[in-house]
């Protein structure tokens, strides 16, 4: 973990004019500090030597002027440190949305930390974490750490330099003890450095878990899981508390350790002064003023160690944000080993095969050895009785349902694993949000232009409608079947703004009357002859005789029902 990292001066300039200005107010301290030294020295001094007041003053006037001076250089550096975090992380949340916009909202794939270290992934929840509260925690690293590293590095050469003239003796005993704190900061470093990278895993598997059931808890509820995610949350929030605590006994170690290194160097310069003051071999003068210096030496370095660990959460997320905006274009993409996605090749779709997948939930069978193809230019109804799996088989098409199997896409120049990018779908809830009736067709695809989402609307049969009209909290304001037609609308929007080749459709005339039912047919044929690969789960007549395929799914018997059955024969 580099103390200062380079990376921070290209992606966040505006740390550049903090760093100007705390040179200059870290100049400021040091004199300010060799002044205070120098009035203490002096009016001690002359008061054992028995001058008065009249001799004094002067000495006196520079030390208040001194202690002023150190206080607003300490204040000013504070300010730009408050300043220079706020502008900082807005510049790298603009840098690292703009990155996460050219995926269109894919994972990001982040280099490890070693060549050993595999890459991690990062998901919609990971880059929310460090959008939000991870890049927060740069306010500990511009307002606490980087002032100090600066004192460090100006104000401690320039104290140990005038104690070199002062004093020459303490001089180089402080340049002896002086690597002793770095050694131990650096091992220091390298404990905080893996235990700070475990407490953001955990943090982020928390964030990713807490995700997906809050999307899958519908699904949860009626397979009788969402109790045992209550476990599952618990144990991933025990490895995070358990993370949190061991940064803190490395923070509150480490603290004590640079505290007892730093007063036993701080000592050793106060005992060989004292020892040469005893002996008459230095100036009472010298001495004292090497003595006040000897701590105000050591503080800078110390103070660094004492808030690495305040900014090393901060540094950790800067690190992974850098390793995100240096990746090359097209580099951060989430397309699966080996099935890099052609964007020139979705119109080439021939068809989507589902090849021996099985998906089950606690021991439920949703459907075993499950293989089916889906045509371009086509509408394929999937149909079968509830719990038969219709909507499942959906999900593991789109990758939200967990299973095994394959689901490719054939073309004329081979097959590709499935893709989010390559889906457009309507789910049985319209899904919709407080906002306008654009807002929601238009979610997702930031560029949608009016005459898109018009164009959509119309083809979804709800021409009539208003973009502009709002709507309340989950879509108020409209009936289910005009929220279905928006819902329809925005999976039409998505297909056509970024040339999806599967269409997937859940029920989408479930809350329609037969005339709105044929517009949506209309829709579905327009969609197919566009060449895209359509599929829609529906019970209704008019849908499945619409349709050039068919896939019909069979609900699975289990042991205990066909027992009961046979025995019932019987």
């Amino acid at each position: 973990m580099k103390p200062l990292d380079p990376r921070l001066l290209k992606y966040a300039r505006s740390s550049r004019a903090f760093l100007a200005i705390g040179a200059i107010l870290g100049l400021l301290q040091g004199g300010a500090l060799i002044g205070i030294a120098w009035s203490i020295a002096r009016c001690v001094t002359q008061a054992i030597e028995g001058h008065g007041f009249d001799t004094l003053g002067p000495d006196f006037a520079l030390l208040l002027i001194a202690v002023a001076v150190r206080g607003l250089a300490q204040w000013g550096m504070d300010w730009a440190g408050a300043r220079a975090a706020a502008t900082a992380k807005s510049e790298l949340r603009g840098a690292l949305m703009r990155k996460i916009a050219q995926t269109r909202g894919n994972s990001i794939a982040v280099p490890g930390a070693s060549e050993t270290e595999p890459a991690k992934r990062l998901g919609s929840a990971e880059l929310t974490l460090l959008a939000t509260h991870l890049l927060d925690a740069l306010d500990s690293y511009f307002g606490k750490y980087l002032p100090q590293l600066l004192l460090t590095m100006i104000v401690m050469p320039l104290l140990i330099l005038v104690t070199l003239i002062a004093d020459p003796v303490s001089g180089i005993t402080e340049i002896v003890v002086l690597p002793i704190i770095p050694l131990f900061m650096i091992l220091i470093g390298w404990a905080t450095q893996r235990a700070q990278a475990k407490q953001l895993d955990a943090l982020s598997t928390l964030a990713a878990s807490f995700l997906e059931i809050i999307e899958g808890l519908s699904t949860l509820k009626i397979f009788g899981r969402a109790r045992r995610q209550r476990d599952r949350i618990r144990t991933i929030t025990d490895d995070y508390r358990k993370s949190t605590m061991k940064v803190l006994r490395v923070t509150f170690l480490s603290g004590f350790a640079l505290e007892l290194f730093a007063s036993l160097s701080v000592a050793l310069v106060a005992v060989q002064i004292g020892i040469r003051l005893i002996d008459n071999e230095m100036a009472l003068f010298a001495g004292l003023f090497a003595l006040i210096l000897a701590p105000e030496v050591f503080a800078p370095l110390r103070a660094v160690g004492a808030q690495f660990h305040a900014a090393s959460e901060g540094v950790q997320a800067s690190a992974t944000v850098f390793a995100i905006l240096d990746a090359p274009e097209g580099a951060t993409g989430s397309a699966p080993e080996g099935a890099e996605r052609d964007a020139n090749a979705t119109g080439a779709a021939t068809a989507l095969e589902i090849h021996n997948a099985a998906v089950q939930y606690d021991g439920h069978v949703v459907f075993d050895g499950l293989t089916a193809s889906f045509a371009a230019g086509l509408i394929t109804a999937l149909t079968g009785e509830s719990g038969a799996g219709k909507s499942t088989l959906l999900g593991f098409i789109r990758g939200e349902v967990e299973g095994t199997g394959n689901c490719t896409i054939s073309s004329a120049t081979g097959s590709r694993a499935c893709h989010r990018d390559d889906i457009a779908w309507m789910g049985q809830s319209a899904g919709l949000i407080e906002g306008t009736v654009f807002d929601n067709v238009a979610l997702g695809q930031p560029d949608a232009s009016p005459e898109q989402v018009r164009a959509a609307l119309s083809l979804a049969g709800f021409a009539t409608v208003d973009p502009q009209q709002s709507l309340g909290v989950g879509g108020a304001g409209l009936s289910g079947g005009q929220a279905q037609r928006v819902a329809l609308a925005r999976a039409i929007v998505r297909a056509r703004a970024k040339d999806c080749p599967v269409v997937l459709l859940d029920e989408p005339t479930s809350a329609l009357d037969a005339d709105r039912e044929r517009e949506v047919i209309s829709a579905m044929r327009a969609l197919a002859d566009e060449g895209r690969i359509v599929v829609v789960v529906s019970h209704r007549p008019a849908v499945i005789a619409a349709a050039d395929a068919t896939v019909t799914l069979t609900a699975p018997v289990h042991p205990a029902a066909a027992a009961a059955s046979e025995g019932a024969h019987a």
